[in-house]
């Protein structure tokens, strides 16, 4: 919004105005974008906080859950909502309206947000210990993925919607050809000229799953006073940088990027979502005022998910965002080796003292905060990992 005010107000006055043009530095807006995000979540965070508080909106702590963790009964959840607040103010404010790929990735987190919302409202307000369903909510989550996935397969190569809508139109007419540009293929990182064309099924069911995916990994890993929000920052300033250069003509040629126009504007949203992770830890750190549920979490990890596929970086993900793969591959792990050997001895057995990863620990005898640190510490570690990659090829 800010940018075409900008844009429109040197038109009147070129000369008067024309230190204006620094809106037109995409990472000036970054930094713009994370401190708005960051004074606003700050700001309203006592008021969500109190609110939530008076709405009787307490996290409820299951029985048969870490003992440790009954003390935190009733401290108010869904605070996922602050983030969401900072992140839509700050995006709407200094990104460019016409960038189809932030409105893209904003549908896809409020969308998800939609649902951690109703389910957390379910849960708290409702008393129902279950919420939404495990089936209904893998419905919802998988419809948004699909038309997010549908819709990106062919507007990575392309620079309008409707160039979009006519790739799409001509896929269809075509009998569903499975082409797709180089662009859209499967990244391998750390070398020059691996990669895998998808197709177009291949690309939207990939896509489907690192959303999706992305979205769980991060709600499992949602368990313990800041563990999940610091990695979502830190993975999605590294994920900005990667939109910078994909959305770059001459570093992506330069680093041998597929250059994907409108990406490096995702950077904006970002920066928004970390300056908006950093205000809500400030009420996450332990002990927490405040949790993310799973209007936070769902989103969140959405958000990761959508932003990169754009930037053609899912492995990348996987590699930086490493905690939150391990935190979901224990749940399945734990899941199916119980069902196996209930099956099998006629009682169910387990890999892990508990699921997700992180109780593992506490069981183990990790002091909560020491669980949460040493998982900030992995995921720094794996972002400049994931960094590295840009060079290293």
């Amino acid at each position: 919004m800010l940018l075409s005010l900008s844009q429109w107000l040197m038109t009147l006055y070129p000369e008067q105005l024309g230190f204006l043009r620094v809106f037109q530095y995409l990472t000036f807006r970054a930094v713009l974008a994370a401190m708005t995000a960051l004074l606003i979540g700050l700001a309203f965070g006592p008021w969500v906080i109190r609110h939530l508080t008076e709405m009787k909106v307490g996290q409820p702590i299951r029985e048969y859950g870490m003992q440790s963790h009954l003390g935190k009964r009733g401290t108010p959840t869904m605070g996922g909502v602050l983030v969401l607040i900072g992140i839509a103010v700050s995006t709407v404010l200094w990104f460019d309206w016409t960038n189809r790929f932030v409105w893209v990735v904003m549908l896809v987190t409020f969308g998800f947000g939609l649902i951690g919302w109703t389910d957390d409202y379910r849960k708290v307000v409702r008393k129902d210990p279950e919420g939404m369903r495990s089936r209904e909510k893998f419905f919802w989550q998988s419809m948004l993925g699909l038309v997010a996935a549908l819709y990106l397969a062919f507007s990575v190569s392309e620079t309008s919607n409707l160039r979009v809508l006519e790739l799409f139109l001509r896929w269809v007419t075509s009998g569903f050809s499975n082409d797709l540009p180089p662009k859209a293929d499967l990244m391998v990182p750390f070398f020059k000229t691996v990669s895998y064309p998808l197709g177009v099924f291949g690309f939207i069911a990939l896509s489907w799953f690192v959303i999706v995916g992305a979205s769980n990994a991060v709600n499992f890993t949602d368990g313990l006073d800041g563990l999940a929000i610091m990695p979502v920052v830190l993975v999605g300033a590294a994920l900005g940088i990667f939109a910078y250069v994909t959305g770059n003509a001459v570093y992506s040629k330069y680093l041998l990027f597929p250059y994907i126009p409108g990406s490096g504007e995702l950077l904006i949203f970002c920066a928004a979502m970390g300056g908006a992770g950093l205000a809500f830890l400030w009420f996450n750190a332990n002990p927490a005022q405040v949790f993310m549920g799973d209007v936070g979490a769902l989103s969140l990890g959405g958000a990761l998910g959508t932003i990169a596929v754009i930037t053609r970086q899912e492995i990348v993900l996987g590699i930086m965002g490493g905690v939150f793969v391990a935190e979901a591959l224990s749940v399945v792990i734990q899941v199916v080796w119980f069902k196996y050997t209930k099956r099998r001895y006629g009682e169910g057995r387990r890999i892990f003292l508990m699921a997700p990863l992180h109780h593992h620990f506490e069981k183990k005898g990790w002091a909560e905060t020491q669980v949460v640190v040493r998982f900030w510490i992995i995921t720094l570690m794996l972002c400049l990992i994931g960094l590295a990659s840009l060079k290293l090829r």
